[in-house]
């Protein structure tokens, strides 16, 4: 799954065959390979067993224990009846890993894959993926062990080998899949087997690439360029760098190219803490690659980071139209005004949503504004009906300076909104105000500009320069500039009526 994500976000089309569970877990991880862009026409569901999960601890550095939950899991299932020679005829690589040889089943699955891939000339890559506890050579405990010896598994990957094109692993995997005791004697062995371009993975090393006889020089091929990094989570960083290497080895690019694009991926999933929602897009790699970065951790980067978020939003809304119900002040004024009681606020957004659905009437780009304090109700209409978008707003009404309504540590907020909730900040902010009041605005929205990036929000800044001093064709442009400076880089704005075309 990782390496299909990682793949689609370097440009390669990718589809990922394997079992979910009929759950809700199951129809997550489908729905997110879809917005990833990877094919699911491959990805079975299985009714019986649950999708496969583990669960990791990040201890120290280079220490991430992990507990494996796939004991009886949907994708240990997968059998050769799972394997469509239509599916695999519509690719030209197919990527096959060791853990799924460590059953019958799911062994039979992948090689009936590599026969039909063989049979039309394409390409079989091995990811040799060794894990001893899913094949029983280590208790539930020792997930994070990556070597335990054993006949009976170099047996069996041994007999893989010779049908393999490209055959990816650390120095531990490499002498699994051979049956050899040293890493030398091992890529000897493997290349008695098979012709298969070999590439070690040596971790902070970095990578070497064997295609052709191996000397007994173990530095004698052809090095990536490596680069120095923090070590923050190793879990899915083999995932990464076989990404990396696959677009630029399925890509045509030299194997130097393809080494070094392997290990610049491996570094962006080594320091970030997750595994395919951290993978750089091609966009991203190559930014890093032009410019570096002065951080070792890279999460740590923000023109890197910037590029991550603006390459991976959850959707593209190139039209939206919005109808704002998220008044408070506005309602409670009328509410007192004609003496109605403002319990019936909230029945009113609720009715204002319904409208807006006959409205839009299923097209997309449509959205609304609705608030925290009265519109509670009115979230929950909001997501019986298939609405584009939806703005939360989080300031206190009238605020200047800018203040949120409900607590100033916003990030705390943040975190029990759905995650494709946006949220919207109204501050009336004009470039000629006083610089202490200016500067006390920024370092508001600074705030919370990164607060939500922390949490994956997207984020609507409102700016009213009009209502507190002179508004003419430069007012807002100047705004914006003092705020993209700061590095606020909103992913949406939300602005007053300007007086001329000049000034939009």
């Amino acid at each position: 799954a990782n390496i299909s994500v990682g793949t689609a976000r370097l440009g390669l089309r990718s589809a990922l065959l394997t079992r979910v569970g009929d759950e809700q877990m199951g129809r997550f991880i489908r729905e997110q390979l879809r917005r990833e862009g990877v094919s699911v026409d491959g990805l079975k569901t299985d009714k019986e067993r649950l999708t496969a999960l583990v669960l990791l601890s990040v201890e120290s550095e280079g220490v991430s224990p992990m507990i494996f939950y796939r004991s009886d899991c949907a994708d240990m299932a997968l059998a050769e009846e799972d394997i469509d020679e239509a599916f695999i005829a519509s690719a030209r690589s197919v990527v096959v890993t060791g853990t799924h040889f460590s059953r019958p089943n799911s062994d039979a699955a992948q090689r009936k894959a590599i026969r039909l891939m063989k049979a039309r000339g394409g390409k079989v890559v091995f990811d040799i993926d060794y894990r001893p506890n899913l094949w029983g050579l280590a208790g539930h405990a020792e997930g994070f062990e990556r070597y335990v010896k054993s006949d009976r598994v170099s047996a069996q990957l041994k007999t893989v080998l010779p049908d393999c094109d490209l055959i990816v692993g650390t120095e531990e995997e490499i002498m699994i899949a051979s049956g050899a005791d040293d890493c030398l004697s091992a890529l000897k062995t493997i290349r008695a087997l098979s012709s298969a371009t070999i590439v070690l993975k040596r971790g902070a090393k970095g990578c070497i690439v064997y295609d052709g006889p191996i000397s007994d020089d173990l530095e004698d091929g052809i090095v990536g360029k490596g680069f120095p990094i923090e070590i923050y989570n190793v879990l899915g960083a083999g995932d990464a760098f076989m990404s990396g290497f696959l677009r630029g080895w399925l890509g045509g690019e030299s194997f130097a190219t393809a080494a070094t694009w392997a290990n610049a991926c491996g570094a962006f999933a080594v320091s970030r803490l997750l595994c395919a929602p951290e993978y750089p897009t091609f966009e991203e790699l190559q930014f890093f690659l032009k410019n570096g970065s002065k951080h070792l951790a890279l999460r740590k980067d923000e023109a890197i980071n910037h590029i991550h978020w603006a390459t991976t939003r959850r959707r593209d809304i190139p039209s939206l139209m919005a109808l704002a119900c998220d008044h408070r002040v506005q309602l409670e004024d009328v509410a007192a005004r004609v003496g109605a009681d403002q319990s019936r606020i909230p029945d009113f957004k609720v009715l204002t949503v319904k409208a807006a659905a006959k409205v839009a009437a299923g097209r997309d780009g449509y959205g609304m504004l609705i608030d925290e304090k009265y519109g509670r109700d009115a979230m929950f209409e909001f997501a019986r009906h298939p609405f584009a978008w939806l703005g939360r707003p989080v300031e206190l009404p009238g605020s200047r300076p800018l203040r949120f309504e409900f607590s100033q540590d916003i990030g705390s907020q943040l975190t029990e909104w759905p995650v494709d909730h946006c949220i919207k900040c109204l501050c009336f902010y004009h470039p000629d105000d006083p610089e202490t009041l200016k500067v006390e605005q920024q370092q508001k929205l600074r705030a919370l500009f990164e607060a939500a990036r922390k949490v994956g929000r997207e984020l609507l800044v409102e700016i009213i320069a009009g209502k507190h001093g002179k508004l003419d064709d430069t007012t807002i442009p100047r705004a914006l500039e003092e705020l993209y400076a700061l590095g606020i880089k909103p992913d949406w704005w939300k602005l007053e009526p300007q007086a001329s075309a000049g000034a939009w």
